[in-house]
């Protein structure tokens, strides 16, 4: 895929785009967090664990980041790595997939707004991440690792400030939703990029799956009432899972690109 943007442009990019989704949170008003979230559609018990559908689904984040860790422990993976900083990145990202497997699981047992913040973190440590390995891989990979921390700090603080605005009694969601948006946007503009690996199109995916995950989240009772089986926050974990999945199948297959083909001019045209 031809790049659109060079990458000295594209610094400029991710940034355009934080400024052009923080004054939009801060415009938008303020979106406190509705108790019926908690009412979920499934509340099947199986085995003796209460709302099994939405606490079981969460084993693809656990294949996800065990099997994403496993893979980059692994000697021959850093041959999929041009320069080593390039790791960093995805060892947080299989992390936060794994954590937010026992997240997710614990707050689907009892849910309430105190088990939800369990549940968030650890997401954020999986979106920012994401962006930072964009950012190292499309841009520089230098500036990637020194963002990485920064990255993971503003998620965190965006679950923090939702958790400590709802003890307020005054809850507000605006920080953590534009984390979300910038995240799913950073990962789209990065494929205007110039790639230093093989197999980007994986990112067109990964980005369609948490797209897919998010209305299978707010179509939750509907999906539940037209299957009767699989409800539709149950089917947000499978499609948010099997991105986390996507990124290790991208991480196994790609390679640097070759070097494009240079034409055999004639010796007297080679000092033009």
């Amino acid at each position: 895929m031809r790049s659109l943007i060079s990458r000295r442009a594209g610094i400029w990019l991710f940034l355009a785009l934080a400024a052009a989704v923080g004054i939009a949170a801060l415009l938008f008003p303020r979106i406190p967090q509705p108790l019926s979230y908690h009412d979920f559609a499934d509340k099947r018990s199986f085995l003796g664990i209460p709302n099994f559908g939405d606490v079981a689904s969460n084993i693809l984040f656990l294949m996800a980041g065990l099997s994403g860790l496993a893979f980059l422990c692994r000697e021959s993976s850093r041959e999929r790595f041009i320069d080593a900083r390039d790791r960093w990145p995805y060892i947080f990202v299989f992390s936060g997939l794994l954590l937010t497997a026992f997240g997710s699981a614990y707050y689907h047992l009892a849910p309430d707004n105190a088990r939800l913040v369990w549940d968030r973190l650890p997401m954020t440590a999986v979106f920012m991440p994401l962006v930072a390995a964009m950012i190292g891989e499309r841009i520089n990979a230098r500036l990637g690792v020194r963002l990485l921390p920064v990255l993971v700090a503003v998620g965190i603080a965006s679950v923090v400030q939702w958790h400590l605005s709802e003890q307020r009694g005054a809850g507000d969601l605006r920080f953590y939703a534009a984390v979300q948006l910038y995240s799913l946007l950073a990962l789209l503009a990065a494929l205007l990029l110039p790639p230093r690996y093989t197999q980007g199109s994986y990112l067109l995916v990964v980005a369609s799956l948490y797209v897919l995950a998010k209305f299978c989240e707010t179509e939750d009772r509907p999906l539940f009432s037209l299957t009767h089986f699989v409800s539709g926050h149950t089917l947000k974990h499978i499609a948010a899972g099997a991105a986390g999945l996507c990124i290790l199948r991208m991480l196994q297959k790609r390679r640097a690109p070759e070097p494009a083909p240079t034409e055999n001019l004639p010796q007297s045209r080679a000092f033009l």
